[in-house]
């Protein structure tokens, strides 16, 4: 390659970012119609979204509103008085320019979340920096890119002549759901583009894949479950999220109960306390599954244990007709896609609708660790999840 098509191509990455900075959006736009909006400055490995989040800091010498509040009330004359209210109605419009930055951006197909050199995302700068408006637009950027993802995912090849109406109006609610969040409209190659990019923004830990979590040897110690990598796989402070779900999924006792993924038991032993009339769990890691043996879970009062991965023993269950009133799923090292097509395309057929004495029909949980440790990540899929589950129950 040419070095001086290097110096130019660096000196547009850098003309991008300055102006994203800046918050200039007339030269923002102007650039962007020759320019992608995900270049990233190779020392910062910022984009031009981190720079327009980054911009937003406040000065060191900037008063945070509490001292704002402290010294307003310990003056006595009113100078101070006027004088905050103009500084903070001159930070409203800073920020009110950086949220049409950040919209400008998404409407060229900007990146919801890549990572810098320090594995930030713009969300999570914004999110560190009490940026909650401009935090806000990231998140519905990311759901608005995941449900056009996984809608582009299931779309089946030209000619196989098996689109039915009932697909085409669950298009229609994807489509709607999506649009209802959208903060500006945005053209559909851009959003198109900007949905078929992003996934492999955040990279993956190759020891949380699936398969190699599997074939890892695991240690269990009396307050956590940890993988060969130190991954956590079950930790004990999440009993109390489990004990409130097991209260909300067997508000009584002789009900039917599918768990999936038994991890160091937790909710399965809130689930045998209900007294359930049938209790199935579905484990497939080795190590989990001796560690079961030697606890005799086999021998526990209706409990059914089943060696191996839900995708495989879950059609199996349905062929037999199985129904349950209760599922619970807490898988570890699977994609959200799994989940979606758990509750997509097998809860409806193990699910019974009367609920036995549920009263209210039957009842699905899960244990939501989507996100892992990134706050944007998890609000991104809590609402995609929410907006799934809003389909289907539609």
């Amino acid at each position: 390659m040419d070095p001086e098509f290097d110096i130019d191509t660096d000196l547009q990455t850098q003309s991008l970012l300055l102006v994203a900075a800046h918050h200039d959006i007339p030269a923002l736009r102007n650039l962007l119609r020759n320019t992608s909006a995900n270049v990233q400055d190779a020392e910062t490995g910022f984009t031009p979204l981190h720079a327009a989040i980054a911009a937003c800091e406040p000065d060191d010498e900037a008063e945070t509103p509490a001292k704002h509040s402290k010294q307003t009330n310990s003056h006595t004359n009113g100078d101070n008085v006027t004088e905050k209210p103009a500084e903070s109605e001159e930070r409203k419009k800073e920020l009110e320019v950086a949220a049409q930055t950040v919209k400008l951006l998404f409407q060229n197909g900007a990146i919801w979340n890549d990572l810098d050199q320090n594995g930030e995302t713009p969300g999570c700068i914004a999110l560190r920096l009490g940026l909650k408006e401009l935090y806000e637009l990231v998140v519905d950027a990311g759901v608005r890119a995941e449900l056009l993802l996984s809608r582009l995912n299931e779309y089946q090849l030209l000619g196989d002549g098996d689109d039915s109406a009932d697909e085409e109006d669950d298009d229609i609610e994807i489509i709607e759901a999506a649009e209802a969040i959208e903060a500006e409209d945005a053209s559909a190659e851009n959003t198109e583009t900007q949905a078929a990019t992003e996934p492999e923004a955040v990279s993956q830990d190759a020891s949380t894949t699936n398969p190699a979590y599997l074939t890892s040897p695991l240690t269990f110690t009396q307050t956590r479950l940890l993988d060969s990598s130190a991954n956590g796989v079950m930790m004990a402070w999440e009993t109390t999220l489990m004990k409130r779900s097991a209260e909300l999924l067997l508000p009584t006792s002789n009900l039917r109960v599918l768990n999936i993924g038994h991890g160091m038991g937790i909710i399965d032993g809130i689930f045998q306390s209900k007294s359930p009339s049938s209790h199935h769990i579905i484990e497939a890691h080795p190590d989990v599954l001796k560690r079961m043996r030697e606890e005799g879970w086999n021998d526990k009062p209706g409990v059914v244990v089943h060696e191996g991965r839900w995708q495989d023993v879950v059609p199996e269950l349905i062929e037999k007709g199985e129904m349950f009133d209760a599922i619970y799923f807490d898988t570890f090292a699977e994609e959200y896609k799994a989940l979606r097509e758990f509750f997509t395309e097998y809860v409806i057929g193990l699910l019974d609708p009367s609920g036995g004495d549920n009263g209210d029909g039957g009842r699905f949980g899960f244990f939501n660790g989507m996100g892992a440790d990134r706050q944007v990540c998890y609000d991104v899929y809590t609402k995609v999840s929410d907006w799934a589950l809003y389909v289907l129950s539609h």
